[in-house]
């Protein structure tokens, strides 16, 4: 099948956001950063194939300041709107940070203010870890805000832990220093990705702020998208795992909230071809063997559901050529295809 990227109007009950300075989401339908996933060829190949606004992984602000090169190429625009994630405790360097990433081109900054991770949220007191401090986090906001022209976002949890749920608080304290957006993960960081996403807190956030708000956690099916955004009343909806070996998911969801209807899967042929031009920008970005290494994770999600697969996967993690990658790649998907293999539902 075709994926279509022309959906005639907004998702039922979505309208595009007007972000200011001539930023607008027009679908709102939104790829999360994803640390070792949303690097430039997903980005690309997920914009491409639907989704309404991609986000880049998490940079440490400390990082861009420095402009490390691996920095730099994490930073790297996948199109317009381009929106450039960053994390870190210290005001002033946030501000630098967010100064380079639109001198580079950045239309959009997004704050982390999610991250569970130790390293992150204990090492460096960033990502979710700002949430136990409403102060520092006022200040890192205001601090981004007044250093860029272009619209600055946030990202964020329902609280640090059950005992915290302070998400609606720090939206209004996100709204007062200027931030134009506000995407809420229904887990708090102690949670980290375990249990269920809350979609009814995110309501609650809704409510709290007059900015668009977006719902982000466990939407893996369109109806999922559909319950989100019932349960939440928010603006939009970010999906992150849902998306893993499925670029073409964010055009299902849009399309499903658009008609009411659901796009088929694509065909196998059509995931084949998608799988090879993933992986070959992969080995064009990152250079053939860090390319090949890093684009395992994502054949194993490819190839999730289908007959064979298990074995299929653990063959591509013991090669180490391109030619003999691309080998196992035909010889798992041409079978099948020419046998009208269908994916798993329960994959």
């Amino acid at each position: 099948m075709g994926i279509a990227n022309e959906y005639g109007h907004s998702p039922r009950g979505l309208r595009p956001i007007e972000l200011g300075g001539g930023v607008r989401i027009d679908v709102p339908v939104i790829l999360a950063p994803m640390s070792g996933v949303t690097d430039l060829p997903f980005r690309r190949l997920a914009r491409r194939l639907g989704a309404g606004l991609v986000v880049s992984e998490m940079i440490a602000s400390w990082a861009m300041v420095r402009e490390n090169r691996n920095t730099l190429r994490m930073a790297e625009l996948d199109g317009r709107p381009s929106s450039i994630q960053l994390a870190g405790c210290d005001p002033a360097a946030m501000a630098e940070a967010a100064r380079i990433a639109v001198d580079r081109g950045a239309d959009i900054i997004d704050i982390n203010f999610g991250c569970p991770v130790k390293k992150v949220a204990m090492g460096q007191s960033a990502g979710s870890a700002l949430m136990r401090d409403e102060a520092a986090a006022a200040r890192i906001l205001a601090a981004t805000v007044n250093a860029v022209a272009v619209p600055v976002t946030l990202k964020m949890r329902m609280g640090w832990d059950h005992a915290s749920l302070n998400a609606p608080q720090l939206a209004r304290i996100a709204e007062q220093a200027g931030i134009r957006m506000v995407t809420v993960h229904g887990r708090t960081r102690q949670m980290f990705y375990t249990g269920s996403a809350d979609w009814d807190f995110v309501r609650r956030v809704k409510e709290a702020a007059g900015i668009p708000v977006i719902v982000n956690g466990d939407i893996v099916t369109e109806d999922d998208a559909v319950t989100a955004l019932d349960r939440s009343g928010a603006d939009g909806v970010m999906i992150g795992r849902g998306c893993y070996g499925r670029p073409w998911f964010p055009a299902q969801v849009a399309h499903a909230l658009a008609t009411g209807g659901r796009l088929p899967d694509p065909s196998l042929a059509t995931r084949k071809a998608i799988l090879l031009e993933h992986y070959d920008a992969m080995l064009t970005h990152y250079g053939t063997e860090p390319g090949m290494r890093l684009a395992r994770k994502h054949l194993g999600w490819y190839s999730r559901g289908l007959p064979g697969s298990a074995e299929f996967r653990a063959e591509v993690n013991r090669r180490d050529q391109v030619a003999e990658v691309r080998a196992l790649i035909d010889g798992f998907y041409d079978p099948l295809i020419e046998g009208g293999a269908v994916l798993a539902e329960a994959a």
